[in-house]
């Protein structure tokens, strides 16, 4: 697992205060920095390999302004060229909202996929969920 923590800042807040429902995709894509840098370890746009397929956010309890909350990252399935990054956002021992996201290893060039390299693979497998 991977875990980051972040502070909500006010102009995260929604009419009800609450932490606003479009700030926690972003905040689970800060949470998968470090996944992007199994495949580029430099950050390098130039050399980015990997794209979204697809993903969701489930909301579970209110994330409010004030508290430090947690974005934890599991790796949830391993495919030849696809992989799923499975994260959670918890706040006070409360897990607040969860989320499923498919990357794909990918060419920009080719414009198609490519399978991850087993030494990749390898690094991944060390954040498997249970399920």
């Amino acid at each position: 697992m991977f875990s980051i923590t972040l502070s909500p800042r006010f102009l995260e807040t929604d009419a009800l205060g609450h932490i606003n429902n479009t700030v926690l995709p972003m905040w689970f894509e800060a949470g998968r920095d470090p996944v992007f840098r199994l495949f580029t370890p430099d950050m390098d746009v130039n050399n980015w390999c990997l794209i979204i397929a697809k993903f969701s956010v489930s909301f579970h309890a209110e994330t409010l302004y004030g508290t430090d909350v947690e974005i934890k990252t599991f790796i949830g399935r391993i495919g030849n060229s696809s992989f799923e990054v499975v994260q959670e956002c918890w706040q006070n021992g409360i897990k607040t909202a969860s989320g499923t996201l498919t990357m794909v290893h990918f060419d920009h060039k080719e414009k198609q996929s490519m399978p991850i390299p087993e030494s990749i693979k390898q690094l991944l497998k060390q954040h498997l969920i249970e399920q």
